[in-house]
């Protein structure tokens, strides 16, 4: 390889702490038509003046419907500092990520979880000597999405990075994906070859025929690369030892997006380390290996120790030859060089020191991130006990919630219902933020005896659906939705109900039709884990509310009572025979809200607006419903997938025609990362698979 004094070298990233790279990028600036509106403007002042101040720990009680989301991308474009958005589950995720991106549509709103659509982890059963292997389904969009969440943090400062709570799981160490990144520039002195060496030795592959993310191709003096990371490729034209040309092309047509002067290519894989760390690594898991085989061998657990030793040599030879071996992540307390029992690096490691962390229903989220790490210790300890891994396994672990909190740095917690430790960590204080852009208010909340209650029920669904208003019931048990759901259709009722049994398809597709008012009354147990909104919804009756638990806890009866909180005439009766302390606490909470919004609106001239939102809105998130489907639309396959048009009475041929667009399909919901639907897809495509088996089997 030759070199020019006057031209830089080919190398890898120069060594720096990952805190001091220098990280270009944007101001963070909201564009909206709509301005800080209710509470927003008063709350968005305060969490940035609380954040300033130096407080760590900050609460945002934000009231069911008074934009949240809106009020946390308001408050970034004040703080200006990059900010982890934790949310508790994918789909919540992707609805912030979308949110905030057509917010900060100028800044890197970057999505990070699983990248799964099917994760089965490896596992043993002692009882009954089962071991279950490792079994996944990799979503390459989402992978392609948590590399360009590590790329971004690593090159910009504007940068957003929404997680579910994948975000505290072990990652490569930001050092060694930093120091294993090529830097191209433009006029380098550099033999082709050797940049082809250099791309295989951080994961990339070749592959002249099929271009896909992760590979290159090589045609004369040119290369293309698609970057883990990138939509686009990357073209790095050669001019004999010397980069002529760097250009960003099409991988599909190869027609030249832009040009560039220089880039960063990131490895293919978070798991990435140099030769030197990497041999380090195999010294330290052979002296694990003979530590841990004698102590197995002097306890007379021969097998486990014949079980350990054929696993972890058969891993040491993948890592030796290719530099990779399936459950990598296993030995990554090797590779990192760290200490047992040390924490693994996670994405909050990529951050820079000064990021904001932002958790949003903190109320679930928190005792999520907390319950992670003994949930994954339970599973690995039984693994290395019975000689399927080594202890070294234990260190590749999601962080606990000590751990979390020391690196989260400053945190606001957003909830309608905060729980006692934000409200404890926040010194007792907490920003308020409970009045409706709209103007709407909370629900009335009126207590009723239970003797005559289902009587009284109904009167009171008949004068809703007189108005044409939907109604929400909840109940404590499954036998008692179903039995008072019966008990209702005899009487006329329209009625649904739903729990946990019912396929979540159908769920969905049964919130639809509440809302289009093919029947008037859903009865189910928790509603409110739905997060999804009902406008429609007048009124929201609560069985058995005196029976205290966690379905009727006081933040439990909060968020149930929000269910009313989108309708203009908003009601919730609670059937009791006795004030509970939980009763008592939603109800004055509650009063306590209207009071204020009541106040704000008479103040201002408000006339509270309805929610307007289209039907398909409230599927939007998990799939593409829309009025007027032709017999060949997705909702009309799901629909006969669901029984809704006699799928049990379908020929063969027609089955398995089904099943195959079906499974089309979920492929294409995952990929567009609606996980939701592509799961419940996943679902139906199983029932319609066991009518299948059963007609080949009766020979029809």
């Amino acid at each position: 390889m030759a070199f020019a004094a006057e031209k830089p070298e080919l190398s890898y990233s120069e060594f720096r702490p990952v805190g001091d790279i220098k990280r270009s990028g944007a101001k963070f600036k909201v564009e909206s038509e709509y301005q800080p509106a209710g509470d927003q403007p008063a709350a968005i002042a305060e969490l940035t003046e609380r954040l300033n101040r130096g407080e760590r720990d900050v609460v945002l009680l934000g009231a069911t419907g008074t934009g949240k989301s809106a009020t946390a991308a308001w408050l970034i474009e004040q703080v200006q500092r990059p900010t982890l958005v934790m949310a508790p589950n994918k789909t919540l995720a992707a609805q912030l990520a979308n949110e905030l991106r057509s917010l900060l549509p100028n800044n890197a709103v970057e999505y990070f979880v699983s990248y799964y659509d099917y994760y089965q982890p490896e596992a043993y059963i002692a009882q009954s000597d089962t071991y279950i292997e490792k079994d996944s389904s990799i979503n390459e969009d989402v992978e392609r999405l948590r590399h360009s969440a590590t790329s971004a943090l690593l090159s910009r400062r504007d940068v957003v990075v929404v997680s579910s709570v994948s975000c505290i799981y072990g990652l490569g160490t930001p050092q060694s994906y930093l120091d294993r990144s090529a830097v191209l520039e433009v006029g380098q002195e550099v033999d082709r070859d050797e940049f082809l060496r250099l791309l295989v030795d951080i994961q990339y592959s070749r592959n002249d025929i099929a271009f896909t993310r992760g590979t290159f191709r090589v045609k004369g003096d040119t290369v293309d690369v698609i970057p883990a990371y990138e939509e686009l490729a990357v073209r790095v034209e050669f001019f004999g030892d010397e980069i002529d040309a760097l250009y960003y092309i099409h991988p599909l047509t190869g027609e030249v997006i832009r040009q560039v002067e220089d880039l960063r290519i990131f490895p293919a894989t978070h798991y990435v380390a140099g030769p030197e760390r990497m041999e380090k690594a195999i010294e330290g898991i052979r002296a694990e290996l003979e530590q841990r085989l004698a102590e197995l061998e002097n306890r007379g657990k021969l097998l486990e120790a014949q079980r350990l030793r054929m696993r972890t040599e058969y891993d040491l030879e993948m890592i030796q030859q290719v530099g990779f071996t399936s459950g990598i992540e296993n030995y990554s307390r090797h590779i990192d060089g760290r200490p047992a029992g040390s924490a693994p690096a996670t994405l909050i490691d990529y951050f820079p020191e000064d990021f904001l962390t932002i958790i949003d229903e903190s109320h679930v989220t928190v005792p999520q991130i907390g319950g992670m790490f003994e949930g994954d210790m339970s599973r690995k300890r039984n693994l290395v006990e019975h000689g399927f891994r080594l202890p070294s396994a234990l260190d590749n672990r999601p962080l606990t919630w000590e751990e979390f909190d020391d690196r989260k740095g400053q945190c606001v917690y957003m909830s309608a219902t905060p729980g006692d430790y934000e409200i404890a960590a926040a010194q007792g204080e907490y920003v308020e933020q409970v009045i409706r852009p709209t103007g709407l208010v909370d629900p009335k909340i009126e207590v009723r005896p239970t003797k005559g209650q289902i009587d009284d029920l109904i009167e009171q669904i008949r004068r809703r659906t007189d108005k044409d208003e939907r109604v929400l019931v909840t109940t404590l048990t499954k036998r008692m939705a179903e039995d008072l759901t019966d008990y209702l259709l005899e009487h006329g009722v329209r009625v649904r109900y739903m729990h946990s049994d019912i396929d979540t398809l159908k769920r969905v597709e049964l919130l639809r039709q509440l809302r289009l008012g093919e029947y008037d009354v859903l009865v189910g147990i928790n509603l409110l884990r739905e997060g999804l909104d009902l406008p429609e919804v007048s009124l929201v009756a609560i069985l058995d509310a005196d029976k205290e638990g966690f379905l009727r806890s006081n933040r439990s009866l909060i968020q149930t009572v929000g269910r009313a909180a989108r309708n203009v005439s908003g009601e919730v009766i609670m059937y009791a025979d006795k004030v509970t302390e939980s009763m008592q606490y939603a109800i004055d909470e509650t009063e306590r809200r209207r009071e204020k919004q009541i106040a704000y609106n008479t103040e201002h001239g408000i006339d509270p607006q309805p929610l307007r939102k289209k039907i398909a809105d409230i599927l939007d998130q998990v799939a593409a419903f829309g009025e007027g489907e032709d017999a060949t639309s997705p909702s009309a396959d799901l629909a006969a997938a669901s029984g809704h048009a006699g799928a049990g009475s379908m020929a063969r041929p027609e089955l398995e025609k089904l099943i195959a667009d079906l499974t089309d399909q979920m492929k294409s919901a995952a990929r567009e990362l609606k996980f939701e639907l592509a799961g419940r897809l996943r679902d139906e495509i199983a029932d319609l698979k066991k009518e299948l088996r059963g007609m080949v089997e009766a020979g029809l």
